[in-house]
């Protein structure tokens, strides 16, 4: 049985591909902003992992912004 992903993890994860893409970077790019594995980053944006607010935070600031705008 497949597992229903929470909307904000959707939500979130259509946030961090849109803007990783809309400054041109590679998913390695921000994995490196971010300071996180660029897999990690990969399976987030693909909604295979839960992930945790500090990482949240860090994909965020990555991105030149605040966690609060990552999550309209």
């Amino acid at each position: 049985m497949k597992k229903k992903r929470s909307s904000i993890l959707r939500v979130f994860a259509l946030s961090v591909r849109t803007r990783r893409k809309a400054l041109g970077w590679s998913q390695e790019v921000l994995a490196e902003k971010a300071d996180l594995n660029w897999s990690y980053v990969s399976r987030l944006e693909r909604q295979l992992v839960n992930i945790s607010l500090t990482n949240a935070e860090r994909i965020a600031r990555g991105l030149g912004c605040d966690l609060h705008e990552m999550l309209k």
